[in-house]
């Protein structure tokens, strides 16, 4: 038997079955638009009266959309294509039970909160407990009062829809706090590469203001030396001629000799002259090391030997690392790198200054002070630098937070928190990736990985 869908304005109506048409299987009678706006109700029981009536009951109202199945064997295929808001289930059917078929529902993820009314012909205790236990939402005798049928169905229907309405916002409003999350991360994020811009650009002025006011100076005494130098072995040996010439001295310049002690002044001229040179050789050595920091001659990616960068480091820090602080370099052969001079170098610094900071904190006078610097290659493409320090170390509870923007341990004069989090940009802005590996009294290992080639423009 083949039974026709039929929908109408303003009321649907069922067919009897004598109204006999074809194409439509009998196990599905639909009536009324789908509207999720409105009560979907689907009835599984194999009685096609039952069926007929439920739909005669319900035709009446117009914000209920009915759909009937007479297999049970295609509830839960149909239930998921068609999205009830209620499904009314006969309790007892030859082909399956429906309280196998209410747990098949409450199992599923996609049925498993949709309202469940049972029907049955019978009146028991023991039955109307079985099915709450299962699951079921409501319980009614067939053939129910059509007053109280549509009332429970409209109840069910927009409880299951408040609850669809929560859920939706509830899953909105989780997906608002992620974006704002994000937002505030990506906020965060800019807010450091702008302090970090703002750093290297105050870092590039005071450098060029420095190699300016510094390198004419310097060059101009060491391009003098030479000169000075040959001058001063010039009069020495023209007074040691006179000496020669005249051995016989008057007694004034017997007592001058004596006064200014002229062995031991052409004795010490020269060791003056080398100090000097040394220190001025020492001048120009940290200004080529500020300027190696800054790299204010190379803008933009560029192939280096990052020990250059590593030492022009060591260098501008020396102030800090104290007799009793070893740095032990322990270098591989490295190609040279490819990658953003200046910035890698801010990262060496802010490294090299924590690991500083955490040997000096150390308060265990018989434990030896270390920076550790090693360097080695990976498969061929990878650089990896670790610095490992003897200091105190880092709490378990911490380690996760400490390339947070922001994020300090240190006193509010002494540290401001974007050393590593800037740190870790910049590592992620060369395509490799930077750990910490820290046991508290026990030191700390920071690790850098980066390729030796950027794929990045």
């Amino acid at each position: 038997m083949q039974i026709e869908t039929i929908t109408q304005s303003p009321h649907p109506y069922c067919l009897l079955p004598n109204y006999i048409t074809d194409k439509v299987p009998d196990s599905i009678l639909s009536v009324g638009n789908v509207d999720t706006d409105k009560a979907t109700v689907m009835l599984i029981d194999d009685q096609l009266i039952i069926g007929e009536a439920v739909c005669r009951i319900i035709s009446g109202a117009s914000d209920i959309s009915f759909h009937y199945i007479s297999d049970p064997t295609q509830a839960i295929q149909q239930a998921i294509a068609i999205s009830p808001t209620v499904i009314l289930l006969d309790m007892v059917m030859p082909d399956m039970d429906g309280i196998m078929l209410l747990r098949w529902f409450r199992s599923h993820p996609a049925t498993r909160d949709i309202p469940i009314v049972m029907l049955s012909g019978k009146e028991e205790a023991k039955l109307k407990a079985d099915a709450f236990a299962e699951g079921a939402n409501d319980y009614l005798i067939k053939l129910p009062d059509p007053i109280e049928l549509i009332a429970r169905i409209r109840y069910h229907s927009k409880a299951y829809n408040n609850i669809k309405a929560l859920t939706n916002a509830t899953i909105n409003a989780q997906l608002q706090t992620q974006k704002l999350e994000h937002t505030v991360r990506q906020l965060q994020a800019t807010q450091v590469q702008l302090v970090q811009t703002e750093k290297m650009s105050g870092l590039g002025r005071m450098v060029a203001g420095l190699a300016h006011e510094l390198n004419n100076p310097i060059n101009f005494i060491n391009g003098n030396f030479k000169h000075i130098n040959s001058y001063i072995e010039a009069l020495v040996e023209l007074i040691n001629l006179y000496q020669q010439e005249y051995p016989e001295l008057t007694d004034t310049l017997q007592t001058k000799i004596a006064d200014i002690n002229l062995e031991f002044i052409l004795d010490d001229i020269p060791k003056v002259l080398s100090s000097m040179k040394l220190g001025t050789e020492r001048i120009s050595e940290i200004v080529s090391s500020l300027r190696n920091f800054s790299r204010l001659d190379q803008a933009g990616k560029k192939t280096v030997n990052i020990h250059d960068g590593i030492e022009s480091t060591l260098l501008l820090l020396k102030h800090r690392i104290r007799q009793d602080v070893q740095i032990i370099r322990e270098y591989g052969e490295l190609p040279l790198i490819e990658c953003y001079p200046a910035e890698l170098n801010q990262v060496f610094m802010n490294i090299l200054n924590n690991a500083i900071d955490a040997v000096l904190e150390e308060q265990d006078k018989f434990k030896e002070k270390q920076i550790l610097i090693k360097t080695e290659i990976i498969n061929l493409q990878i650089v990896k630098i670790t610095v490992i320090d003897s200091g105190v170390g880092i709490k378990a509870e911490i380690q996760n937070k400490i390339f947070d923007p922001f994020f300090t341990t240190k006193p509010v004069n002494r540290g401001t928190g974007l050393g590593l989090s800037i740190s870790y940009q910049i590592i992620q802005e060369h395509q490799g990736d930077i750990k910490v590996k820290s046991k508290l009294g026990q030191g700390t290992e920071l690790t850098i990985e980066i390729p030796i080639h950027l794929t990045k423009p």
